[in-house]
């Protein structure tokens, strides 16, 4: 009994970190973006995605693939590295 409830417990603050990680994520692109003086719909054509995928991005409503923080970061003209940089801040 007590092996389930730690179990439980445990998946419960890894499923917060999980939230938490796409929130910074989003934030981190959203805080990019503005400073790059893009749009939602400018980013999203430079990078060849959907319009409404920036902002589900930016406001964790989705994750993302891997090819998409690809074509992201390209298109704000940073590393890839660079939009995961808010884990040294938390």
């Amino acid at each position: 009994m007590f092996i389930k409830v730690f179990a439980n417990r445990q998946f419960h603050i890894m499923k917060i970190d999980e939230e938490k990680f796409a929130e910074n994520f989003g934030k981190k692109i959203r805080e990019v973006r503005i400073k790059a003086k893009l749009s939602q719909e400018m980013l999203a054509n430079d990078a060849n995605i959907p319009i409404n995928q920036v902002g589900r991005i930016e406001r964790a409503e989705i994750n993302t693939s891997i090819n998409t923080i690809y074509k992201l970061a390209k298109a704000l003209g940073i590393d890839v590295k660079d939009l995961f940089d808010f884990e040294k801040k938390d």
